[in-house]
């Protein structure tokens, strides 16, 4: 290459991202969010390649939107061919201004499917034996009736999955030893692919009037922002739960709220809300119905590593000038090659490596 690639990361999900990517030809730069934005524009108005920081790291510093990709960014730095989020979500990334400039945006989509898959399984045990609720009031005392902690079982309840991606696959294979009926609801899946990991497509009313799970795993798009209204959990029944692992934003949380205080739905688990991390005043944290965790679905030990080694592989593919494994924008194929070759040099090829996963 005629210029070394810098690539510009806030952090890694594990180390060992940054050990395999410090054994190639890559200047790795760091952008510190507790610096000076003089720094960190200093760093990224130079590069060729960006890891996003979460939401919920830039959400600690003044004026910490300005470090995910919006257009702001994308104007101020020219050379930058490369985009990536940390796992699935890609909420942080304006994809069509990305596209607009010819840079390539990618996920990482698959490395931590089972965590979170794992967590939404859990989340559906714990509402259904209750099991959040009989620790608090095992703590508060005393205990009284045992029996008003009464909960139910999985077997033979309806999931309804919001989302028949990775995650939503991998749960689906996990309710299987239950004996669940399983319904999905998802425009970009075909019903014998849906049928093949073991749901039944059904448009998003039917299932939530038939489920009795209803858990959302789809992505924050501009097509499923504010999916689940008013209207929406109004539709489900009283006896239901709503749980998400998605992003905050696909729900309402106002109307979730009112659905749950009002008895329309039975309870609700949350992985993710509108502000991360919610503030102790959120309404939805101080009912007895609600089960929350930070945003911590996708993170375990093993998820972690996955998602590094995943992270490393694909900047590797990226700059030895190979199609990433996971490029949310394909239509930017093209115009991306022509700025990759101007800028370092070399003509990508379409060929993807077959090793990355």
């Amino acid at each position: 290459m005629n210029t070394r690639p810098r690539l510009v990361y806030e952090r890694w999900t594990d180390p060992v991202a940054g050990d395999i990517l410090e054994a190639g030809d890559l200047e790795l730069v760091r952008l510190d969010l507790s610096a000076s934005a003089e720094k960190g524009w200093a760093a990224l108005e130079t590069a060729h390649g960006y890891q996003v920081a979460t939401r919920t790291d830039v959400a600690s510093v003044a004026d910490g939107t300005q470090w995910l990709v919006g257009q702001g960014l994308v104007d101020r730095c020219p050379q930058l061919l490369a985009v990536c989020s940390a796992g699935a979500g890609y909420d942080v990334i304006d994809v069509d201004a990305c596209t607009r400039a010819g840079i390539a945006v990618c996920n990482n989509s698959g490395p931590g499917a089972e965590a979170v898959a794992e967590h939404a399984l859990g989340f559906m045990l714990d509402l259904a034996k209750k099991i959040t609720v009989s620790d608090r009031a095992l703590r508060a005392g005393p205990l009284g009736d045992r029996l008003a902690l009464r909960g139910s079982q999985l077997l033979g309840k309806t999931l309804g999955v919001v989302g028949l991606g990775a995650i939503g696959s991998r749960l689906v294979e996990l309710c299987t030893p239950f004996g669940m009926e399983v319904i999905a609801f998802d425009p970009y899946v075909d019903e014998a692919t849906a049928r093949l990991r073991g749901a039944r497509l059904v448009p998003l009313p039917e299932l939530l009037a038939q489920a009795d799970f209803v858990q959302v795993t789809c992505p924050l798009t501009s097509e499923t922002r504010g999916l689940i209204g008013a209207e929406q959990f109004s539709a489900m029944k009283p006896s239901a739960f709503f749980i998400t692992t998605a992003r905050g934003p696909v729900h309402d949380e106002a109307a979730l709220y009112e659905a749950l205080v009002s008895g329309g739905i039975a309870g609700a688990a949350l992985d993710v809300f509108h502000e991360e991390p919610p503030q102790p005043d959120n309404p939805l944290l101080h009912l007895d119905n609600v089960v929350a965790t930070p945003h911590t679905a996708g993170i375990t030990v093993e998820a972690a590593r996955d998602i590094a080694v995943a992270t490393a592989t694909q900047w590797q593919d990226i700059f030895d000038g190979r199609m990433p494994p996971r490029l949310l924008n394909p239509e930017v194929w093209p115009r991306y090659c022509d700025r990759f070759h101007e800028i370092l040099g070399v003509h990508p090829t379409a060929r993807a490596n077959a090793a990355a996963g």
